[in-house]
């Protein structure tokens, strides 16, 4: 591994890349840059932060916690002077996706870490994992992925790049370390009471895996990696892993009575209190998915971030395959998806500069356009909704949650009364932002609603705050005048959020 870093002259933005794993146990960062397809490890920073540790019963994050990640993450920031915005990814996993107050951590963290952070959901967290491992080392049949964290595990069964299964569960080293072996105590009992609830979150989704099958288990990241450098270290194995080596370590444990006082090679004073909860989920993991044998892979979630960010950088965006995916499965009318994107896509390029969108925003609205129409299977009234919950549930990869929440929020309201008290608030996007967009969705679906390709005029539009000039021409206006009203009621219903639309003309054609 080379720890050279970039220079602090910025870095070509097509070259260097860097991704940041906001874990429950660590923080981790991986500078990286592409050079013929392949990418090439530069550089790397972990800090233990325990995250997981700070979270209580009641699902919220301390004060300590929060503190703990705000300094590594301005010692990250420090790093990553050079970088543009769009070379950094920056991912957040388990605690920050159950933390009550994470809006609370994400907030604070803007002042001392100029980079988004997107809090992920389990499944495409674990999508990532896979992702990491395929690409890291090639295999060519089906394989099942392991990755214990801090506070959940993911697993994963793929073949090739492809995952087949993605899960994640509610288990991790540090939750289980403080509900299990809390001072660091060891005792069989305590064994026997963690792997049996690692079983139980995990019956959910045996029958499932076991009949997907596999061909090799692979575990990932540190838990994993210190359990086969202690198995080795002492001699049970030279390299792979099997239940008997697992069980002979615990019954070493067992015997140790503490972790304080564990001297064993390969594991380190950072790792003593949480190999115990580590050992006890693999073990629940061998038992019931009745895995043979598990090698170690030193890539993970960072490694499948990076590679999905260079997959960007070429155009091949996975989100596009969950869109399509989607519009296939709920029977969209293509058509209509085209014409209601065609027409908010162009009245987005009109008004971009002077509402300060990006390319994101373009992307994410023209989404919201080709989805919108996904409930129409369940029922024609309130399509807003049903449409909406579909895509606030749905398993969408390459989305993070917030993205996901915010076309779910532009379908919810794409048509008839907007309530602003019901749009979230997100950490990713500002409220204007979010209001520019849906007014955008709204009339293009309003202007699409005959579902005709040759009734539009030529649009021309003019952004201000909160404002909005839409011209259509009085001549065009006074042949429509159902739509002419509609646009009437529109105004009406965008003043109540405090926006303007402006519609020259339309007023002599629908008087007061």
């Amino acid at each position: 591994m080379n720890d050279n870093q970039p220079s602090k002259d910025r870095p070509d933005d097509h070259a260097y890349m860097a991704a940041v794993d906001l874990g429950s146990n660590s923080f981790h960062m991986v500078i990286a840059r592409v050079i013929d397809g392949d990418i090439q490890l530069l550089h790397r920073e972990k800090q233990k932060v325990q995250l997981a540790e700070g979270l209580n019963e009641q699902l919220v994050l301390s004060e300590e916690a929060i503190e703990r990640g705000l300094s590594v993450l301005a010692q990250f920031a420090d790093t990553l002077i050079p970088f543009a915005p769009q070379s950094v990814r920056v991912i957040a996993t388990y605690t920050l996706r159950r933390a009550r107050n994470s809006a609370t951590f994400l907030r604070r963290a803007k002042a001392v870490f100029p980079f988004p952070i997107e809090v992920i959901s389990g499944q495409e967290e674990a999508r990532f994992i896979y992702q990491g491992v395929a690409h890291f080392e090639h295999f060519s049949g089906r394989r099942l992925v392991i990755d214990i964290g801090g506070g959940s595990t993911e697993f994963a069964i793929g073949e090739g790049v492809q995952p087949l299964r993605l899960s994640s569960r509610n288990m991790g080293c540090v939750s289980y370390a403080l509900q299990h072996f809390a001072q660091g105590r060891i005792s069989d009992k305590r064994f026997s009471r963690a792997i049996l609830q690692a079983e139980q979150e995990l019956e959910p989704i045996v029958s499932s895996f076991k009949a997907a099958g596999w061909q090799q288990a692979v575990g990932t990241s540190g838990t994993v990696k210190t359990i086969r450098d202690i198995i080795v270290g002492m001699g049970l194995s030279s390299n792979a892993l099997e239940l008997p080596h697992l069980l002979a370590l615990k019954e070493h444990l067992v015997q140790q009575e503490n972790s304080y006082q564990l001297d064993l090679p390969g594991l380190t004073d950072d790792r003593k209190l949480l190999i115990c909860s580590g050992l006890a989920i693999l073990i629940a993991a061998f038992n019931l998915l009745q895995i043979e044998q598990l090698v170690y892979i030193d890539a993970a979630l960072r490694e499948g971030v990076l590679y999905e960010m260079s997959d960007r950088l070429q155009h091949l965006d996975i989100r596009e395959h969950s869109v399509a995916s989607l519009q296939r499965r709920y029977d969209v009318d293509m058509a209509q998806a085209e014409r209601v994107s065609q027409t908010a896509l162009l009245l987005f390029s009109q008004v971009r500069s002077q509402w300060q969108l990006t390319d994101e925003d373009a992307m994410l609205l023209g989404w919201a356009a080709t989805l919108y129409e996904v409930g129409l299977h369940i029922n024609s009234s309130g399509v807003q909704k049903h449409s909406a919950y579909i895509l606030q549930n749905a398993n969408l990869p390459g989305f993070n949650q917030e993205q996901q929440q915010l076309i779910a929020t532009l379908v919810r309201f794409h048509r008839r009364k907007i309530r602003a008290d019901e749009i979230p608030a997100f950490s990713l996007y500002q409220l204007p932002q979010v209001v520019c967009l849906l007014v955008l969705l709204r009339l293009a679906v309003l202007l699409n609603q005959k579902r005709r390709d040759d009734l539009l005029p030529e649009l021309q539009a003019e952004g201000g705050s909160q404002y909005l000039q839409l011209k259509l021409g009085a001549d065009w206006l006074a042949q429509q005048s159902l739509l002419a009203a509609d646009l009437m009621l529109e105004q009406k219903s965008l003043k109540k959020i405090a926006f303007v639309l402006d519609c020259p003309g339309l007023v002599d054609v629908v008087p007061g």
